[in-house]
């Protein structure tokens, strides 16, 4: 089990399914899509466009890290499994923080560089926005290819 508090263990169906409801209502209410625009706006902001797993901050933030960092909020303290502590800080339900923490750490490719997951999530970010906010604009990862000719 990751920070996210979700686990690998096979799961009663109904459970799933009203936790899976509990989480899109959480994202689609005004809270979760208040806090997915600052989350945007902080991911934006970022001078390095990085973000690291399994903890807040280290010098580098996560996604909730770097909001944290944007509203000033101190998380270096802060359990990262603690989530009502959390989501009592930032203002949502828990279910937000949970699954903002496992697309963070858990929903990337294996071996994932922290510029890799800082796209990912941005992209996951504003796709989970309401249509009527403005549309954001779609970041790619850059094939990395090596100078033969150096």
């Amino acid at each position: 089990m990751g920070r996210h508090g979700y686990t690998d263990e096979p799961a009663n169906d109904w459970k799933l399914i009203r936790w899976r409801g509990q989480v899109a209502s959480a994202m689609r209410g005004r809270r979760g899509q208040g806090l997915l625009r600052d989350l945007l706006d902080a991911l934006d902001a970022m001078p390095r466009k990085r973000l690291i797993a399994r903890e807040f901050w280290n010098g580098e933030a996560c996604a909730l890290g770097a909001l944290g960092e944007r509203r000033g909020i101190d998380l270096i303290s802060v359990d990262t499994e603690d989530y009502d502590r959390i989501a009592d800080t930032f203002g949502v339900a828990r279910q937000v923080v949970m699954e903002i923490e496992f697309m963070n750490d858990e929903a990337g490719a294996y071996r994932e560089t922290p510029e890799e997951r800082w796209i990912r999530m941005r992209n996951w970010v504003a796709s989970e926005l309401k249509e009527n906010w403005p549309a954001p604009q779609t970041f790619r990862a850059s094939r990395r290819t090596t100078d033969d000719s150096a």
